[in-house]
């Protein structure tokens, strides 16, 4: 399956509802497991995948799709198995942003998360055309 086929999704608070299972965790925070993505209205497109249990930090996160509508990311049958993505709109598909101590912020293309809609068990991949994508995408100014 590709991912081009994947749509945007809309995520707002849900309370528990949210909980998002990485049985991988993050590159770099592997052992953090459980997060909870949480949206607010006034931050709007960018969410925040926080973590549960005693680690306190949170990812600022987007849809790619809000930024580059023909962001297709080629997602490996493997992690498509894994995840059980019977239909691309099973899928949610968020980016990593980093905030640059020059104020410049840039989107992680190269590694999404994939979250089944339906299971809340994600993972974060690295797509068949990775290289295609930069690591850090300048996000547009507003």
């Amino acid at each position: 399956m590709k991912t081009a086929e994947l749509v945007e999704t809309e995520c707002r608070d849900v309370a528990g509802e949210n909980m998002i299972q990485l049985p991988f965790g993050l590159l770099g925070f592997e052992r953090v497991k459980n997060y909870v993505l949480l949206s607010r209205p006034h931050e709007e497109p960018f969410m925040w995948l926080q973590m549960l249990g005693e680690d306190n930090k949170s990812f600022l996160v987007i849809s790619p799709f809000r930024i580059l509508p023909n962001y297709q990311p080629d997602v490996s049958n493997e992690d498509v198995h894994f995840l059980g993505l019977d239909a691309p709109g099973d899928a949610i598909v968020l980016n990593i942003v980093t905030l640059n101590t020059a104020g410049q912020a840039t989107i992680n293309l190269k590694g999404p998360v994939v979250i089944n809609r339906h299971t809340l068990v994600g993972k974060q991949i690295i797509p068949n055309n990775a290289s295609k994508f930069d690591l850090r995408h300048p996000l547009p100014l507003a």
